[in-house]
């Protein structure tokens, strides 16, 4: 079947599924949990071919952790699935209630934005992530994996296919593409699908946004930043920084540059280069920084590497991080909104007022006080999971759970009015909130 007639039959669903109870999508939530759980020998089987085949095509490591699916990620996305679970119905939402006039009244109510398709990277717990997020928000689904993950998407999308089938929702309202060809036909099904969301590097997601009129969601980069004030508690500031890149160094929310108060590095700096020596993570750092690191019984042979000032527009998803010094938090500011990825950045200080400066003038998603970035993330937010970090600043922003792949509708209820009667004069708007 060609993806434009699958999406056109997943359009024809999409109102059966925004109609679709509460109670109903709740229950394919639980059984999808349930079927994964029974058949979690067959899915770590199916892994291990993916498992098998990264290894013997050379993937890179940043890829191969992202591709293992155990027990432990088994876990995780049941536990998301429960959470989901308890979330309110994010459908049926009165956001406005306002009588126009006597007999005349208007409400905003939430409902699905329709036909999503979702084109993610080569993680099997996202495609677990993003399936549930749709249902329990009543959107079809049409989803596309990435290839290293083709067994062990194929089974987990077999299970909750199955599953949400079997407790009464519509046959379309999950899709799975398998084949690379696939995605350019879908970027042609305007007609049919209201939104793609896709997750990977700049140039894929870029090559998305040139080659379809659908609206496109999601970001290309996470180049994530941590600054260290002059006015900052070392007890916090180096477990915070090792935790922002180790934590899981391949996610798109781990910190790759610090920037460093120049009046704090000199004692600073060969503290937290012991510290990140001690878990692999490799300094690439301006000369200045190098020097510090050097000077105090570092050097190039214990992972520490010079770089030009305006060497900071990588991504590295690897055991590494750049390293800049900065005259103040306006210095800061400065080179993350020019470098950064609008993604998630942080400040460590205990000054609140130059926090509260850096989170407002910041332009990211997220920006954090005195915690790690790696907090960037929809399970952690308690949205039961994410479909993705939007970027952007139109919908929605940061990780976008329920309430990202909603939108709303105009009732309005009336007893036989007309607008001549209001162009004549002949009655007059009163506009009056209940809300």
């Amino acid at each position: 079947m060609s993806i434009e007639i699958l999406a056109k039959q997943m359009k024809n669903d999409s109102a059966l599924m925004a109609a679709s109870s509460v109670d109903i999508r709740n229950a394919a939530l639980s059984a999808i949990a349930d079927s994964l759980k029974e058949h979690r020998s067959e899915i770590f089987a199916e892994n291990d071919k993916d498992m098998a085949a990264a290894a013997e095509n050379g993937v890179a490591e940043a890829v191969v952790k992202r591709l293992k699916f155990d027990e432990h990620k088994l876990e995780d996305v049941c536990s998301g699935l429960s959470m989901l679970k308890e979330l309110s119905d994010p459908l049926g939402r009165v956001t406005l209630d306002r009588d126009l006039d006597e007999g005349l009244s208007l409400k905003r109510i939430t409902c699905p934005i329709g036909v999503i398709g979702v084109i993610f990277e080569a993680r099997p717990d996202a495609l677990v992530q993003i399936a549930s997020l749709c249902i329990k928000s009543g959107n079809c689904a049409l989803l596309k994996g990435g290839k290293e993950t083709v067994n062990t998407n194929r089974i987990l999308f077999k299970l909750i296919h199955e599953s949400v089938v079997k407790t009464g929702l519509p046959e379309n309202c999950l899709a799975q593409a398998e084949s690379h060809a696939e995605i350019d036909e879908l970027l042609k099904c305007d007609k049919y699908v209201d939104l793609l969301i896709p997750r990977g590097s700049n140039a894929f997601v870029r090559h998305i946004m040139d080659n379809t009129k659908i609206p496109v969601m999601g970001h290309a980069d996470g180049i994530c930043h941590i600054y260290v004030d002059d006015e900052f508690d070392e007890r916090i500031a180096i477990p915070i920084i090792v935790d922002a890149k180790i934590q899981y160094t391949a996610a798109c929310n781990a910190v790759e540059t610090l920037l460093v108060n120049r009046r704090i590095a000199g004692s600073f700096l060969p503290k937290l280069s012991e510290a990140l020596s001690k878990e692999n993570v490799k300094i690439r750092g301006t000369k200045e920084v190098t020097d510090i690191i050097e000077g105090a019984g570092g050097g190039a042979s214990d992972g520490v590497e010079t770089i030009g000032d305006d060497d900071f527009d990588t991504e590295y998803l690897a055991l590494t991080v750049g390293v800049k010094l900065v005259d103040d938090v306006d210095e800061a500011i400065a080179h993350i909104n020019l470098h950064g990825s609008h993604h998630t950045d942080s400040i460590i200080t205990t000054n609140a007022d130059r926090a509260e400066h850096f989170m407002q003038m910041v332009d990211s998603a997220g920006v954090y006080h005195n915690c790690s970035t790696r907090f960037s993330d929809g399970f952690r937010y308690g949205f039961g999971a994410e479909v993705g970090i939007s970027t952007g600043k139109i919908h929605a922003r940061g990780p976008v759970g329920l309430d990202g792949l909603t939108t709303y509708k105009y009732k309005l209820y009336g007893h036989g009015q007309i607008v001549g009667d209001y162009a004549s004069g002949k009655k007059s708007f009163h506009h009056v909130d209940k809300l």
